[in-house]
């Protein structure tokens, strides 16, 4: 298979199966099913949706004041417009090209401020790092927060609830003992592997050499309570979330969030794996499903809307200084 096609299949796939997933999804609704949803989204409170928003912006906001940090080091002070507009614009590529987005949010700064773009995107697979460990954070809350639950939905046990603390255990243990092999293997995909896992934890500890450590430490967190508080308001849009528990708005939130890697922005998987988390929680099964397409929606628009207007913005915002 050449690369072109290779390439062409990857970009594809992505968009394909999303779209599939939305075919099956509705395919199983009946016309009462369609019309309790449609329902919803009539009835919902989108002063809430609208909030949602803000949320999301202040969180781009951060984002883009975070990096500047990253690339004060090397000398290099971009214009926070420039920052800013250049993280929309890859969150809107990354929903066409997953992963495309960072190329093209360290091109956009390249060609603005003339900061090398090897240099750009080195800062950017470096701030990736704090956002997995917050990401993993937050689905480690979400696990041991609701291990009874997991369990009993995953083994259908209404005994041994510390099923699945058993298998965490079980698992870092062999995580640990496979860990120290490798350090002696001479395998060359294991020694990549390892080297891989260096690399990770020495990003890790770069960033506790920064100047300004402290603050980028606050805008990680900051980021991240932003993208849980664009979640949990939109449930009370809802009249069946509105009264969801701290434990479903965490498993909820993890649920979308891992569903982006599946689809471009989590197309046609979003609002399926959401509603599958809060009916958990006895939601029913339409109003769960609006909920879903209503913060997908909302999540969406947000990035189509201000990332179109940071391509169309940025040749203006930076024509004052020729």
């Amino acid at each position: 298979m050449n690369k072109k096609l290779k390439k062409t299949i990857f970009t594809l796939l992505p968009i394909v199966l999303g779209l599939l997933l939305i075919w099956y999804s509705v395919s199983k609704l009946t016309d009462a099913d369609i019309a309790a949803i449609k329902n919803s989204f009539r009835t919902a409170n989108y002063w809430w949706v609208l909030l949602s928003v803000v949320f999301g912006i202040l969180s781009h906001f951060s984002r883009a004041y975070r990096w500047m940090f990253m690339l004060e080091p090397m000398g290099y002070k971009p214009r926070f417009g420039n920052s800013f507009m250049a993280v929309l614009i890859g969150y809107l590529v990354n929903l066409a090209l997953p992963r495309a987005g960072e190329i093209a949010r360290a091109t956009t700064i390249s060609k603005y401020d003339h900061i090398p773009f090897e240099k750009a995107i080195g800062t950017i697979v470096s701030e990736r790092i704090a956002d997995v460990i917050m990401l993993l954070g937050i689905i480690a809350t979400a696990f041991f927060m609701q291990t009874e639950l997991l369990s009993k939905y995953l083994f259908k046990e209404e005994s041994g609830s510390n099923t699945l603390l058993y298998i965490a255990i079980a698992a870092a243990v062999i995580g640990l003992i496979l860990f120290r092999l490798a350090k002696r293997s001479e395998n060359i995909i294991v020694q990549k592997i390892q080297n891989f896992v260096y690399g990770l934890i020495q990003g890790v500890l770069s960033i506790f050499r920064m100047k300004k450590k402290w603050a980028f430490i606050f805008h990680t967190i900051f980021i991240w309570l932003m993208y849980v508080l664009m979640f949990y308001v939109v449930t009370f849009a809802v009249p069946e979330t509105r009264n969801l528990p701290v434990e479903a708005i965490i498993v909820g939130f993890v649920v979308g969030g891992l569903s982006m890697a599946l689809t471009n922005g989590g197309l046609g998987t979003y609002p399926v794996f959401v509603a599958s988390a809060v009916t958990l929680y006895g939601v029913p099964d339409n109003p769960a499903l609006a909920f879903g397409w209503i913060m997908w929606t909302a999540q969406t628009l947000m990035v189509i809307v201000f990332g179109g207007l940071s391509f169309i913005l940025l040749p203006v915002y930076n024509k004052t200084d020729e």
